[in-house]
């Protein structure tokens, strides 16, 4: 079971990710707007588990708190990578669009290859540094949630402090391309792709690394 909704200012994608069978989930990615993202999770009737982080700029992570505080037993992830961002307004690019978001630290490192478990489901956690050292990408039976490594046409940008456009590149290449042509990819923002589509038609992913 995914759903997605749009949230904040640069449309980040925010997904819910759920054992339809014993109604437990993840969210992935709560950007913004943490009070409505708990009116549209309460509506589904899923117990959330985890929140779950794909790395720690502002817009993938401006929700977490206040959305944490409203729910019961919830524990946060991300990779030790990011989990600085969490913290500092300065390194989660905040103070770049004009506020001071600071927020609690995460109560889970996710590592590579880590697997979490959500009812009868599993997310594999894929590092995939680049974007942002802790990048990471949560693989599971219905598809990639890629956050802001790979987009449709289109991946993550490089230049913020501790971005590497050859590492991002050697991660996609060597973790996700290696996939089965028809696995849904749904990323940070923008509209779901696959694996295939990506390999044929992505033009960054003809840069040599």
């Amino acid at each position: 079971m995914i759903d997605r909704r749009i949230v904040g200012m640069y449309e980040s994608n925010c997904y819910l990710y759920a054992c339809s069978e014993t109604k437990k989930g993840v969210v992935i990615d709560p950007g913004a707007y943490g009070k409505e993202i708990h009116r549209w999770l309460s509506e589904t009737g899923i117990k959330i588990e985890y929140i779950l982080l794909t790395h720690g700029h502002v817009d993938h992570i401006g929700g977490v708190d206040e959305l944490k505080d409203l729910l019961d037993g919830v524990k946060v992830g991300i990779h030790a990578g990011d989990a600085d961002m969490l913290v500092s307004a300065k390194k989660n690019q905040s103070l770049l669009v004009g506020f001071n978001l600071v927020q609690k630290a995460a109560d889970i490192m996710l590592e590579d290859g880590q697997v979490i478990e959500v009812g009868k489901q599993k997310l594999k956690v894929i590092s995939t540094p680049g974007h942002s050292p802790g990048s990471v990408c949560f693989l599971t039976s219905e598809g990639l949630f890629s956050g802001d490594t790979l987009f449709e046409g289109s991946i993550g940008r490089t230049d913020f402090p501790g971005g590497s456009l050859p590492q991002l590149l050697s991660g996609v290449k060597e973790k996700i391309l290696i996939m089965p042509d028809e696995t849904p990819v749904f990323p940070g923002h923008g509209g779901a792709t696959t694996v295939g589509q990506e390999k044929l038609y992505n033009p960054f992913l003809k840069y040599p690394y």
